[in-house]
């Protein structure tokens, strides 16, 4: 799905195609989303990220310039193209700084220009909390803690072996009284 302004620069008619990105101290994370990409053409240049190609529903240019936030190492960065999406993963030139604000070195919102919430970490999340986060296995967690004694998968209506249940009684017969019902049936106003 492409993005409805013109490009800024290059082909007059292109447009823009969405972008999500996230980041680290050390790599910013770019994926551009076009389905059906034929023929892309990117650049990454120490400052700029240039991308070009034809895809979409409707098989449309789209073309992007973007002046980034901080320096760049273009030999170091990589791509990776699916069906619908390129995966950029652009290094930054000084991997212990800190995180870029944002994005682009201007401070204007673009509307086709997302963040990657299933990349994205906080600044202040210490390296080990996001490997644990990035790792997360309920079945080690739950080992390490030792079980919860006494619990077993009947608890919660697993298969168990002669297990009661108080619901398990018969239940007394039931008269069927509709008089109730049908005095109700007759307040109401007939059509």
């Amino acid at each position: 799905m492409a993005a409805s302004t013109k490009s800024g620069s290059g082909d007059a008619s292109a447009l823009h195609p969405h972008l999500e990105w996230a980041q680290r101290r050390d790599r910013v994370w770019l994926t551009v989303i076009l389905e059906n990409c034929q023929n892309p053409t990117y650049e990454l240049k120490e400052k700029t990220f240039f991308f070009k190609g034809k895809g979409g529903t409707e098989n449309l240019d789209h073309e992007i310039t973007l002046e980034l936030y901080g320096e760049i190492d273009p030999e170091k960065s990589t791509c990776k193209k699916t069906d619908r999406q390129l995966f950029f993963t652009i290094m930054k030139k000084d991997g212990t700084a800190s995180y870029w604000p944002r994005l682009t070195k201007e401070q204007k919102k673009l509307h086709f220009l997302k963040t990657d919430f299933s990349r994205w970490r906080d600044e202040d999340d210490s390296e080990e909390e996001v490997e644990e986060k990035e790792d997360f296995n309920l079945d080690e967690m739950m080992n390490s803690m030792g079980g919860m004694g006494g619990f077993n998968g009947a608890d919660l209506g697993g298969p168990a072996e002669e297990q009661e249940d108080s619901d398990d009684e018969e239940l007394p017969d039931l008269q069927r009284d509709y008089s109730y019902v049908e005095s109700l049936v007759a307040t109401f106003p007939k059509f």
